[in-house]
C-alpha cells in the first residue's frame, strides 16, 4: 500500500491591486507569444480597451474569443478546437469563475498554458488546477483534474469593486466554507483536491480566508456599493481569490461544497451564485457536525448581514416538499462526492434532516436580531 503524502499546489503567479488590468501584457509576455483572449461580451465591453492596450503595448497580437455562458464539455471543446485554430500559445481567461472554469480545461484539453483575469471576486475558481464542468442547463456533472494549476492569476480591484456588489457577496460564501470544510478534512485525515493530505499551509490559510472575512467582510461590501477600492476590499478580494483558492485545493473540500453540487439536481435553485448555495451548504455543515449552538447562530446573523441565504425558502425549496429535498440530499452523498471527507459517516437521510432544521432555526435567530424575513428565490 502506498502511504499518502501531504502536498499543497498554487498557480505560478498572483498579481492584484487597482489598475492591474492595463499590466495584462507585461505579465502575459513571459508565458507565451500568442495568446488567446476569451471573454463574454458584456466582460469585453467593460475592460476590452485596456486590454486591447496592454497586449499592443508588450507588443502581442489581439485574438479574442467570446465564451457562450457555461462551462459545458461542448464549451470546453469548442474553445480547445479555436486554440488548435488560431496556433494561440496561452490562453487567458476574462470574467468570472464560469468562464474560467471553461478556459483551464480547454487549454488542458488544448495542450498549451493557461492564465486567468478575474473580473469579479465571486468563486475561487482562478488559482485551482481544477474545473467544474456543468450540464449546458446547469447541472452540476464533474470535477475535471489538471497535471498544473495556471501560470499566472491577474485580479484588478477597481474592476472588482465596479462589478455588482451581489458577486462580491456571492465570493464571501464561497470562501467562508474553506475554512469550515479544511478544518472537517484535516480533523478526518481525507485527500485533498490536490492529490494529497492536507498540509499545515494549505489549512492555515483556509483558516486565513475566514478570519479576514469576518473581520472585512460588512465594510468592504459597503465600501463596493459605491465602487470604492479600500484596504478592507483588498482584503476581501484577495480572501475570496488567492487565500479561499489554495484553502480549497490543499486543504479539502467536505459537506459546504457537496451540498452545493446537490442544490444544482433541483431546478428551483438555478439563476443563483455558487456561493449563495455553497452558503447553504455551510450551515448544514454546521449542522451535520453538532457544531455549538452560539457558532451557527452567528454563523446565521453573521452571513445573513453579508446578504447570503440562510434559509432553504431563499434558494427556492420548501421545508415540507421531501422529495425535493431527498434529491438535493442523494446527489450530495454520492460515491465520491466531497461530503465523504467529514470526519464521520453521513447518509443523505442524514442531510435531509439538517437541510429542514435550518429553516425554523434561521428564521427565529434573524427575529431575535432584527434581521429582514426570507425572500422567496424564484428560479430563471
Amino acid at each position: 500500500m502506498t502511504r499518502a503524502l501531504r502536498t499543497v499546489i498554487s498557480p505560478g503567479r498572483y498579481v492584484q491591486g487597482k489598475g492591474a488590468i492595463q499590466r495584462l501584457g507585461e505579465y502575459l509576455k513571459p508565458i507565451g507569444s500568442t495568446p488567446l483572449i476569451v471573454a463574454d461580451d458584456l466582460v469585453w465591453g467593460l475592460v476590452g480597451h485596456d486590454i486591447t492596450t496592454s497586449l499592443r503595448g508588450a507588443g502581442l497580437p489581439l485574438v479574442r474569443e467570446k465564451f457562450n455562458g457555461v462551462p459545458s464539455a461542448h464549451e470546453v471543446d469548442r474553445l480547445a478546437d479555436v486554440i488548435k485554430a488560431t496556433g494561440s500559445d496561452v490562453a487567458v481567461a476574462v470574467g468570472g469563475g464560469s468562464t474560467i472554469d471553461a478556459v483551464k480545461a480547454a487549454g488542458h484539453v488544448a495542450g498549451i498554458r493557461w492564465a486567468n483575469c478575474p473580473t469579479v471576486a465571486s468563486t475561487d475558481a482562478p488559482c485551482s488546477a481544477l474545473s467544474v464542468i456543468y450540464t449546458e442547463s446547469g447541472e452540476f456533472e464533474e470535477y475535471r483534474f489538471f497535471p498544473r494549476n495556471p501560470d499566472l492569476v491577474l485580479v484588478d480591484s477597481q474592476v472588482v469593486a465596479n462589478a455588482p456588489v451581489s458577486l462580491l457577496v456571492a465570493g464571501v460564501g464561497d470562501a467562508l466554507a474553506t475554512w469550515l470544510e479544511a478544518r472537517a478534512t484535516a480533523q478526518s485525515h481525507s485527500q485533498t483536491m490536490a492529490g494529497g493530505l492536507p498540509t499545515l499551509t494549505g489549512t492555515a490559510l483556509a483558516q486565513l480566508s475566514w478570519d479576514v472575512l469576518w473581520g472585512n467582510a460588512l465594510p468592504a461590501i459597503e465600501a463596493v456599493t459605491d465602487r470604492q477600492v479600500t484596504p478592507a476590499v483588498e482584503k476581501v478580494i484577495e480572501a475570496n481569490t488567492l487565500l479561499s483558492g489554495l484553502g480549497f485545493e490543499s486543504g479539502g473540500l467536505a459537506a459546504a461544497h457537496a451540498i452545493h453540487n446537490g442544490l444544482t439536481a433541483v431546478p428551483q435553485t438555478h439563476g443563483l451564485a455558487h456561493g449563495q448555495k455553497v452558503n447553504i451548504g455551510s450551515l448544514t455543515q454546521l449542522v451535520l457536525e453538532g457544531a455549538p449552538t452560539s457558532d451557527i447562530r452567528e454563523f446565521v446573523e453573521f452571513t445573513t448581514r453579508v446578504g447570503l441565504p440562510t434559509t432553504l425558502t431563499e434558494v427556492g425549496l420548501n421545508v415540507d416538499d421531501d422529495a425535493e429535498l431527498r434529491t438535493v440530499a442523494e446527489a450530495a452523498t454520492a460515491e465520491g462526492e466531497t461530503i465523504h471527507s467529514m470526519p464521520f459517516e453521513v447518509h443523505s437521510e442524514d442531510v435531509v434532516s439538517a437541510l429542514k432544521s435550518i429553516e425554523r432555526f434561521a428564521r427565529r435567530v434573524r427575529v431575535d436580531t432584527g434581521l429582514p424575513a426570507p425572500v422567496r428565490h424564484e428560479a430563471h
